[in-house]
């Protein structure tokens, strides 16, 4: 098998999980996490380059560090930040790759997991809720563009880990 499998969605909606989880039943993938690949190589946390730069620095680098990773070969998990896939060029570059599944929570769900989250720049407000719920309504028509929606919401890991997998191996051919 040699389908490259990009996660999409949300903050919160599981990206970073599951991609470990894939790579440990996929040990010939490599996983890749953008957003901590551009944390080693800046050597500031994605706050700290919002804060210091700017949000469109920032998505320079993203899709910089996307495009790169995509250029490196097959064989590859890649989990991006949540709004990496809004950049037209980024999701092309993506689509054309591989596999892009798009991981889909509901607003409930994604606002309980990052209640307490403070690493998130973009939901560092008065109301992240709102805020996210903004950034998902702004979001999803891209997400759903992806290749596969999982609604992840009455899923554990590993059933969405096992989608995943069954989806890759009945399509290989077509990766």
């Amino acid at each position: 098998m040699e389908c490259n499998v990009i996660l999409v969605g949300m903050p919160a909606s599981g990206k970073s999980t599951i991609g470990r989880l894939l790579a440990e039943k996929l040990p010939n993938y490599t996983l890749i996490d953008t957003d901590s690949l551009i944390e080693r190589t800046e050597g500031k946390t994605i706050s700290e380059i919002f804060k210091k730069y700017s949000e469109d620095y920032f998505r320079k680098l993203e899709y910089d560090t996307i495009k790169l990773v995509c250029s490196a070969g097959k064989n590859k998990i890649i989990s991006i930040g949540g709004g990496a896939f809004e950049n037209p060029d980024t999701r092309n570059t993506l689509l054309n790759f591989g596999k892009v599944f798009y991981l889909k929570s509901d607003l409930d769900v994604l606002y309980y997991r990052i209640s307490e989250d403070v690493t998130r720049p973009l939901l560092q407000s008065e109301n992240p809720r709102v805020v996210l719920e903004n950034l998902l309504k702004k979001r999803e028509e891209n997400f759903l563009r992806a290749h596969h929606v999982i609604d992840t919401d009455n899923l554990d890991e590993e059933e969405i880990v096992d989608i995943i997998l069954g989806s890759i191996n009945e399509k290989k051919s077509q990766c």
